[in-house]
């Protein structure tokens, strides 16, 4: 069974950037695809990005590509989140995830199989 925290959370002004950070333990993330995913107020959980067991595939919503970058660092067992010209619209909890399938294309939330309890963003304009 491998826990998910996200940290690196907080308010940030628009324009300015922040970085997530998702450490896993009980289990290595070598063995997953990792993804971020985000919900705002009222609002379903959507798909962010992606990235692939091996690291060298990755995919992004098309909201943030460009602005965001997932990264992983499979000897810290971390995962990580950079958000560049953030918008008030980025403002949600971002939660971190592992799936079992290995590409990394999964953007659906029943694909992946463990999730952290999220951290929230606040960009103010």
């Amino acid at each position: 069974q491998v826990q998910l925290v996200e940290s690196g959370g907080g308010l940030v002004q628009a324009g300015g950037s922040l970085r997530l950070s998702c450490a896993a333990s009980g289990g290595t993330i070598s063995n997953y695809a990792m993804a971020w995913f985000r919900q705002a107020t009222g609002k379903e959980r959507e798909f962010i990005a992606s990235i692939s067991l091996s690291g060298g595939v990755t995919y992004y919503a098309s909201s943030v590509k460009g602005r965001f970058t997932i990264s992983r660092d499979n000897a810290k067992n971390t995962v990580y989140l950079q958000m560049n010209s953030v918008k008030p619209e980025d403002t949600a909890v971002y939660y971190c995830a592992a799936s079992r399938h290995p590409t990394g294309s999964v953007r659906y939330t029943s694909g992946y199989d463990y999730w952290g309890q999220g951290t929230q963003v606040t960009v103010s304009s």
